[in-house]
């Protein structure tokens, strides 16, 4: 088996961080990356804008009532 330098690089650097040989690291990293293949991909989360709008009754031409409305008359 022939490994490109950066392959081996990093496997070298795992090797000397767990303590595993060069046959247990290979196992190791060739059987998580088979089963990670195997798994099927997630779907991305999305969000889906919706409009909210004002209250009933309530516009954005007045600021200072729409404030009010929303947090009451001690916002101030």
């Amino acid at each position: 088996m022939t490994l490109e330098d950066d392959v081996a690089g990093l496997l070298q650097k795992e090797m000397r961080r767990s303590g595993m040989s060069f046959k247990q690291a290979v196992n190791h990293f060739l059987r998580l990356g088979i089963m990670r293949s195997r798994q099927p991909s997630v779907k991305p989360f999305t969000v889906e804008p919706r409009a909210l709008g004002l209250p009933r009754g309530l516009s954005y031409d007045n600021v200072e009532e729409l404030i009010e409305a929303l947090e009451g008359p001690s916002h101030k």
